[in-house]
């Protein structure tokens, strides 16, 4: 079986609600938060398969299409593949919220179909979000989970809290070499 890391988007990859972009509704609009390349690049040599899970909302309400969320997706994807990192897929739920799928986080739906469909151990398996939902659907999902935040104590349950992708990504590879 694979190990795998699965990453949330907005706040983990890329900058939401700054100075910049209040909201990506397409790809001149996404900025990586810094650090995040090296990140990916470092996970992937490690070995890790990555992937994207991320909640869209904004197209269940009209506010963007499937195709300028595709094409937001395969320009973040080719920025990560031309820096030396590999995401494996983009699993996205674009239902409106509240609308009881399961694939909208905080429920594990997206992890566990990526895990079936890549034969991925969950339990050796990360889940790094910036959010509850995130932390909460990596619990479910029977990651190991990681919060990236500021804060100095770790918050929703998450097993872990890091500052950025950057120091996590650091904290993983150095336990998959333990």
């Amino acid at each position: 079986m694979n190990k795998a890391v699965f990453l949330d988007r907005d706040g983990v990859i890329n900058e939401v609600k700054s100075k910049r972009v209040k909201f990506v509704n397409k790809p001149e609009q996404f900025y990586f938060l810094e650090g995040v390349k090296e990140a990916v690049k470092l996970l992937t040599d490690e070995g890790f398969h990555l992937f994207v899970v991320t909640n869209q909302g904004g197209v269940g309400l009209g506010y963007l299409s499937h195709e300028h969320l595709q094409s937001i997706h395969d320009y973040m994807v080719a920025e990560l593949e031309t820096a030396g990192g590999k995401i494996h897929e983009v699993s996205c739920c674009t239902h409106k919220p509240h609308e009881g799928c399961a694939c909208r986080k905080p429920e594990p739906g997206m992890m566990v179909e990526l895990s079936k469909k890549y034969d991925l151990d969950l339990s050796s398996s990360f889940m790094i979000g910036d959010r509850e939902p995130d932390i909460e659907a990596g619990r479910k999902a029977g990651c190991k989970t990681i919060l990236i935040s500021d804060a100095a104590s770790p918050l929703y349950d998450a097993d872990y809290v890091f500052k950025s992708l950057s120091d996590a990504a650091a904290f993983v590879a150095d336990l998959s070499n333990s």
